[in-house]
Formats: C-alpha cells, sequence, structure tokens
C-alpha cells in the first residue's frame, strides 16, 4: 500500500497525539466507564471529529482514506477513544448524501469548528438487524413533525447536540416510509434518555436508548425527501464501515506489538518464549492476518474517494467483516501467548479481547455483512 506524504504526515500527527494524550488514559478510561470530553476538545482542535466536513463549510475535507488512518492509528490503544474521531460521520453524510443546501448550511458549519459530538438512531428494541422492522412515528402537524417512539443502542446520543434519527412517516412495509429528521435532544422538550448501557467491552463510549414523547420537530429538518432516510442511513453505514475495519486492525496491530514486546521479555524454560516455534507461528499467522484486512481495509477506502458506490458497497462489507473477525482471532491469541498475565487488568491484552467483540456486532453484524456480500456477488 502507499500512500501520499500528506497521509503520511497525517498517520504520523495521530500517532503522537495517541501517545501523549490516549495511552495514558486507554485503561482508566475502560475501568471507571467515563466519557472522555477532554478528548472531544482535543480531537475537535486537530480536525478529526469534523474530518468530513468539506471546506465550503469550514472544514479540512477529508476523505474515507483519512478517516481510516486516524481511527486505526488510535484503536491500536484504545478503540473506544477511536470512535470519538468518526461519531460525526454518521451524522454528516445523510446531510452530504441526501440534505438540502440549507441544512448543511446550517449545521456543518457548527461541526466544523471542533469539538461538537452528534449521532444517529436508528436501532430500536424490536429493530437491530432488521433496520425496516422501526415502529418510531413521525406525524405530520401543520409545518412540523410529531415524533414519539424508542430507539435504541444510539451512541454519544446522549452527548449529542444534534441526532439524525428514522422514523416510520408512511404505512408502507419494509424501508417504506421511513423518513430521516433532524432532531436537537438538548433544546427539544419530549427527549430523554434511559440507562447508560453497562458494556463488556468499548466502555467510555455511552450508549442509551433514546425516548420520544410527542416531539415536536420541525418541517425543515426532514432530511431529503419522505420514505427516503433508509437511503440515507445505508449510505452513512457504507461509509462509516471501512472504517470499522481500520478500527479493527488497530486494535489488532496494537494486540501484535503487545505480544511481541512480551514474547520476547517472558522467560520459560531458561529462554524467551519468542523462541519457541508454536509461539512464532501465533506471532506469524497474526501479522499475516493483519496485513491482509489493513490492505482490504485501504482498497475500499480507495474505491470510497473515488466514488465508486457500487465497489464500496461491496469492499464495505469486506472490510468491516474480515477486519473484525481478525480483530477477535488476534486478540484471543494474544492473551493465551501472555498466559495466566493475559487473563488479568494488569496488561492490555484481556481489554483489547473485550473490545474486539463489539466490532463483530454493531454497524451490522457480520452474519448481515456475509448476506451483503453474497447478494451483491449474486446480483
Amino acid at each position: 500500500m502507499s500512500f501520499t506524504e500528506e497521509q503520511t504526515a497525517f498517520r504520523e500527527s495521530v500517532r503522537r497525539l495517541v501517545a501523549r494524550h490516549v495511552a495514558p488514559i486507554a485503561a482508566e478510561i475502560d475501568e471507571t466507564d467515563r466519557f472522555p470530553t477532554e478528548l472531544v476538545k482535543l480531537f475537535g482542535e486537530m480536525g478529526l471529529m469534523q474530518l468530513w466536513v468539506p471546506e465550503q463549510y469550514g472544514g479540512p475535507n477529508g476523505n474515507l482514506t483519512m478517516m481510516c488512518i486516524a481511527r486505526e492509528e488510535i484503536s491500536k490503544v484504545s478503540p473506544a477513544c477511536a470512535s470519538i474521531a468518526g461519531l460525526n460521520t454518521m451524522f454528516i453524510m445523510p446531510l452530504l448524501h441526501f440534505g438540502s443546501e440549507e441544512q448543511r448550511r446550517k449545521f456543518l458549519p457548527i461541526i466544523a469548528k471542533g469539538g461538537v459530538v452528534t449521532a444517529i438512531a436508528i436501532s430500536e428494541p424490536q429493530a437491530g438487524s432488521d433496520v425496516t422492522a422501526l415502529n418510531t412515528r413521525a406525524q405530520k402537524d401543520g409545518d412540523s413533525y410529531i415524533l414519539n417512539g424508542r430507539k435504541q443502542w444510539c451512541s454519544y446520543g446522549v452527548e449529542a447536540e444534534f441526532i439524525v434519527l428514522m422514523a416510520r412517516t408512511g404505512d408502507g412495509p419494509g424501508a417504506d416510509g421511513i423518513s430521516a429528521f433532524i432532531i436537537e435532544p438538548k433544546k427539544m422538550p419530549g427527549v430523554s434518555f434511559g440507562r447508560h448501557e453497562r458494556k463488556m467491552g468499548f466502555r467510555g463510549a455511552p450508549n442509551t436508548p433514546i425516548f420520544l414523547d410527542n416531539v415536536r420537530v420541525p418541517a425543515e429538518n426532514l432530511v431529503g425527501e419522505e420514505g427516503k432516510g433508509f437511503r440515507a442511513s445505508m449510505r452513512a453505514l457504507d461509509l462509516n464501515r471501512p472504517t470499522i475495519g481500520a478500527q479493527s486492525v488497530g486494535l489488532a496491530q496494537g494486540a501484535l506489538d503487545a505480544c511481541l514486546a512480551y514474547a520476547k521479555e517472558r522467560k520459560q524454560f531458561k529462554r524467551s518464549i519468542s523462541e519457541f516455534q508454536g509461539v512464532q507461528f501465533i506471532l506469524a499467522d497474526m501479522a499475516i492476518q493483519i496485513e491482509a484486512a489493513r490492505a482490504l481495509v485501504y482498497e475500499c477506502a480507495r474505491a470510497g474517494d473515488e466514488g465508486d458506490w457500487k465497489r464500496l458497497n461491496l469492499l464495505a462489507s469486506m472490510a468491516k467483516c474480515f477486519g473484525s473477525d481478525v480483530a477477535m482471532k488476534v486478540t484471543t491469541d494474544a492473551v493465551q501467548i501472555f498466559g495466566g498475565y493475559g487473563y488479568t487488568m494488569d496488561y492490555p491484552v484481556e481489554r483489547m479481547m473485550r473490545d474486539a467483540k463489539l466490532t463483530q456486532i454493531f454497524e451490522g453484524t457480520n452474519q448481515i455483512q456475509r448476506v451483503v456480500i453474497a447478494r451483491e456477488l449474486l446480483r
């Protein structure tokens, strides 16, 4: 893989930021499950959270490759913290591809200033992989819509200034009738949040249900046309899934780096365990899988940056699915190399293994990704 001078310099700057500001707090964030607001400010100042905002709206005009680089590097020490860098993607993309110019002019310059948290709300208690089963309703009322319902697993919603939320505006089956709305939870009466979910991994990245009780949303906050919300959410997912693959690659690389250092230092039977062929085979397999996943991620990013949407749709599912499977395998093997110490919280690999599991589930389970891949192949 080759990267431009700009991309290489960007990677180095993110690495320095991670070493100075993320690595020292990664274990503490996991232990306390607190949302690191200091990183929101820091990532905003560096331009990471607004990377997708075009220059005409005050943003850095970044691309998919740069977002993948950022999430890969930060994930080497904390994928939960890496998610902060990319959390605005799912709000920005529906506006860029389906929103009105008025919406882009209103919201994107605010995000471009940095330090602003946004979110997307799609899933519901009965609508996970089956997104089209959502029941949240939006009823037209004059120049507004009245929203009622419940959302589940909304990442960062409780911290967000703006949320793109999917609701049903029509009675059509499946994806028909699903529309996208921009809500402002801190300003609109009737929006409330449930308990902070206690998760196995990705601690420090808040997930809460959202309750909507007669929430009045201006009609101007409808993103695109009625009934086009499903398309908006799928486009956002297509552009975000490669970054989940990058996140998984970074997580796996961090585990491999930890294993290499530990294997050279740890001695058994009067020699370093790195000299044992059984350990060497595990390390070699880790490296092979990571490099393969990385190549797939950045090939996918290239397709996205070139606007090849058909190829992106296929490669995004591949990159997310393969990358996350690699992360799960590599981190599990990392715990094995560390032995009993790997099972303790004194070393980072147990946290990495817990974090890796979520990458196989969120942004569409890996089973759903395989359905998408097969469907594209059989067209």
